[in-house]
Formats: structure tokens, C-alpha cells, sequence
């Protein structure tokens, strides 16, 4: 598998497309349980296919290339990334998972999506897994799951280059208070302890969907909400966790940095920090935050050095 810091992209893969549409490249028709214990009884389907589910399961949206390291860092080989494309396309013959690729006026894009099929469920059901995936899960729009596969990309990466990293959430829950509102934070969240101190960073991630500038506003103000009234304990946070957005590239974090200072909905409580898709593939994460400070009257994008997170 391809290193991060191997990675030449110019533009993140995780970023909003022209014209874009989410295709389906999944299997119709259909397959019956039956079918699907007898791949198990003759070890067509292991521990190791079920290992993917877990993975699916959690994430709801993961590519191959995720799916490859989050196995590696449970400790399971995956022996390599074609081995486990093998593996997906089983699953997907026998709509365990189902896939989807993104199309654009600028063609096909390079990788898959998977989630879970119906069967997937059952079978995770059947093993007391927790499950609360529903058919509907599968429609929601390109946006939403490039703002899940970045999330993911940010989380893999404190997991594989952080030494002080201790857990993460796929999906924390976080209430705003007064106006009474349950959110999630779209790109995850992940604690880190050192020396018996930690600190929890929540990521949401920005994309240039339809009408993304007013989007970010409504989300940022649900988070003046939740800084504004937090008490120790409150979504599960002991101190109040710093909040970090995920861009698509450099210029869109000025542009949402703009947006929003001009619609006044800045959390004082804390310095509100900033990262991009590609700044995940640095060899370190040390120098990857930024944050945006006011110098002679006018605002400047600075790099923040956080020792924690090297």
C-alpha cells in the first residue's frame, strides 16, 4: 500500500466535484440467507470478512484503502490491498455490503464506497452486534459521505502518527443547549493522554456542497450553543473539547474562516483551529492545525505547533 506521505495528489479526493452524483455499483438481485450461512459453513466467508463488517458497520461509509489500515491497526493482515478487494467483492456478491463510486464532469472518480446491505445487518444481529443501519442510510447525499470519508481520514491518521492518541468517536452526539437541538459532529472526534492529561478534539468537516456557507453557519452556531453553556460531563466531554475544521484545501479554510467572521459566529471559549484533507498525509501531524490571527488590523493564517499530537 501507497504511504501517505507517498501521496502526490494536488487536490483532495475527499473534495466536491462539478456535477457530481453518487452511481451504484453495487449487485442487484437476490440472495438468500441460506446462501449466505453455506459461504460461512464452507469458510468462503471467516472471521476476517466479518472483521470488514465491524469496520462498515461503524464507519457507515469507508473506502478500501481505509478499510486496509483500520484492519492493520486492529492487530488483523490484510496481506495486501488486492487480497482485500477480493474480499469486498465477495461481500458484495453476496449483498452483505453494497458499493457506490462518484461520477463529475470531471469523469469517474478513482475509488469505491462501502456500506452496509441488508444482509450485512443480519448478520451482524445475529452476533449481538450493535446495528442501527436502516435502507435509507444508503441515499444520503455525496456531501454527507465525503464529509464521513474525510472524517475518517483525520481520525486514521492520529490513530497511525499520534503517540499521545488514547480513542476516537466516529460519530460524537453534541447537545446545544438552549436551543434544544441534538447534533452530530460530521468529521468525528478523538482523545489524546499524555502524562496522565488529555484533551479531546471534535473535527467537523466543511465541503463545497450547494449553499455550503450558510450550511457551516447553522452548524457553528449549534457549537456557540454547546461552548457557550458546557458544563464538565456535558456529550460526554470532562473539559471542553477544541473544536477543529476540516477543509478541502488551503483556500477554503480562509473562505470558511470569512464566513465565519462576517456572520459573527466566532466561540470565544476557545481558539478555533483549522486543517485540511491533504495535511492528513504528512509523515507528522505536528504542524498540520492553523489557526487565523488578527496582526496590524488585518487577519493572518499562522501554523499552531502542538508537541501532543508530533
Amino acid at each position: 500500500m501507497v504511504e501517505d506521505n507517498q501521496i502526490k495528489a494536488q487536490v483532495s479526493p475527499f473534495a466536491i466535484r462539478p456535477g457530481e452524483i453518487k452511481t451504484f455499483d453495487g449487485k442487484d438481485g437476490y440472495v438468500s440467507m441460506n446462501q449466505i450461512v453455506h459461504k460461512i459453513n464452507i469458510g468462503h466467508i471467516t472471521d476476517i470478512h466479518f472483521s470488514i463488517l465491524e469496520l462498515v458497520n461503524e464507519f457507515e461509509f469507508i473506502t478500501s484503502r481505509q478499510l486496509y489500515q483500520m484492519l492493520e491497526i486492529k492487530g488483523i493482515d490484510p496481506k495486501s490491498q488486492d487480497k482485500l478487494n477480493n474480499k469486498l467483492e465477495a461481500l458484495v456478491k453476496s449483498k452483505i455490503l453494497t458499493r457506490y463510486y462518484f461520477t463529475s464532469d470531471e469523469g469517474k472518480g478513482i475509488y469505491r464506497i462501502y456500506c452496509l446491505e441488508k444482509m450485512g445487518k443480519y448478520l451482524l444481529t445475529s452476533k449481538e452486534m450493535d446495528c442501527k443501519w436502516q435502507p435509507s442510510d444508503n441515499t444520503k447525499p455525496v456531501a454527507m459521505i465525503k464529509k464521513r470519508l474525510a472524517g475518517n481520514q483525520t481520525i486514521i491518521a492520529y490513530l497511525r502518527k499520534v503517540k499521545a492518541f488514547d480513542r476516537y468517536i466516529v460519530k460524537p452526539a453534541i447537545t446545544a443547549k438552549v436551543a434544544g437541538k441534538l447534533f452530530k459532529a460530521s468529521g468525528g472526534a478523538v482523545k489524546l493522554t499524555k502524562n496522565k492529561k488529555s484533551i479531546d478534539f471534535v473535527f467537523e468537516a466543511v465541503r463545497r456542497e450547494d449553499d455550503w456557507q450558510k450550511k457551516l453557519v447553522d452548524k457553528m452556531r449549534l457549537y456557540q450553543d454547546f461552548y457557550a453553556n458546557f458544563l464538565t460531563g456535558d456529550s460526554g466531554f470532562t473539559n471542553m473539547p477544541q473544536l477543529i475544521l476540516i477543509c478541502e484545501d488551503e483556500k477554503h479554510m480562509a473562505e470558511s474562516f470569512k464566513e465565519i467572521v462576517k456572520n459573527q459566529v466566532e466561540i470565544p471559549q476557545i481558539k478555533l483551529y483549522f486543517t485540511t484533507d491533504l495535511r492528513q498525509n504528512q509523515e507528522t501531524l505536528e504542524n498540520t492545525l492553523v489557526e487565523f490571527k488578527l496582526v496590524d488590523g488585518k487577519y493572518r493564517m499562522e501554523n499552531v505547533e502542538l508537541k501532543l499530537i508530533g
